[in-house]
């Protein structure tokens, strides 16, 4: 990993919005995660696990300016983060899609609470303290919102999706919808909450990837 020293490069990226060509016109969160890595300069860098990587672009895009700059510290912390494992893309999705329910807009719940349930699907087949807690916090979410829950369960049903399992097109926009509805609630600090659950899934795809205890920690605070 890139190291900064008095001596070292004479360019340090500044995080900003979007992507840049090179770090002297700043860097998004990934593409600042490539520069640490030594890899070539790129916001979708291979020292990163993709839906992780998905998630990260897009709180870095949705923070403002002013909060951006928090999100560096964690940077470090995604570097060699990647690796397969069935249940990451699973994990960072509920983590989104569960804190952006109870405080997202009304217009918005009703499809975070159906991209919950195809969560719930999933779920149901992840054993062990894992599947645990990915059903505890789903129920969570989905109970604060009855309203959004109710519409979402006869939606599916009528649907035809009650038995669909998350894809990589579901995946993408649940990760998109719970982090814009994040940034555009009604609530005194989404930056807070936006950064708090990208560290959540770094730390849930650190256990997954690299378990140091038993019992992971629950998923969703």
């Amino acid at each position: 990993m890139r190291e900064f020293t008095k001596n070292g490069p004479d360019v340090v990226p500044t995080l900003s919005r979007g992507k840049h060509r090179s770090p002297r016109s700043g860097a998004c969160f990934m593409e600042f995660a490539s520069y640490l890595a030594g890899e070539k300069w790129s916001d979708h860098p291979s020292c990163t696990h993709p839906v992780l990587a998905s998630l990260a672009r897009a709180v870095n895009d949705t923070t403002t300016n002013q909060g951006r700059s928090k999100l560096a510290i964690l940077i470090p912390s995604v570097v060699g983060l990647n690796g397969y494992h069935p249940q990451i893309p699973l994990v960072v999705c509920t983590i989104a899609a569960a804190a952006a329910l109870p405080v997202a807009a009304e217009t918005r719940q009703r499809a975070l609470a159906a991209g919950l349930l195809r969560c719930e699907l999933s779920a149901a087949n992840v054993d062990g303290e894992l599947g645990a807690g990915l059903r505890r916090d789903i129920h969570t979410a989905l109970i604060s919102a009855p309203a959004a829950e109710k519409w979402a369960r006869d939606f599916v049903r009528d649907a035809g999706v009650t038995k669909a399992p998350l894809d990589e097109r579901t995946i993408d926009l649940l990760i998109g919808l719970s982090v814009t509805g994040i940034s555009e609630a009604c609530v005194s600090d989404p930056d807070a909450i936006l950064r708090g659950i990208l560290t959540r899934a770094i730390d849930a795809t650190t256990d997954v990837l690299q378990p140091t205890q038993q019992n992971l920690p629950q998923l969703v605070s």
